[in-house]
């Protein structure tokens, strides 16, 4: 189980007006965290920086996953 306690969460800059929230805690080291913030003490998904920065950079290009 990975340590949330330190997490500073944000709401993504795609997270849409109706309510379909993600938010990032990525000040932890080697771990990026995301979770819905509708169910902020719900499931968090966990990624190492690099393959997340490589998620977000295909995002921006539009790319298919």
């Amino acid at each position: 189980m990975t340590d949330l306690t330190g997490a500073v969460w944000h709401k993504s800059s795609y997270s849409g007006a109706e309510g379909d929230c993600v938010e990032v805690a990525d000040n932890l080291p080697d771990l990026v965290a995301v979770r819905d913030s509708k169910d902020p003490y719900g499931p968090v998904l966990a990624f190492a920086p690099g393959p997340w920065r490589q998620f977000v950079r295909g995002v921006r290009r539009g790319s298919e996953l």
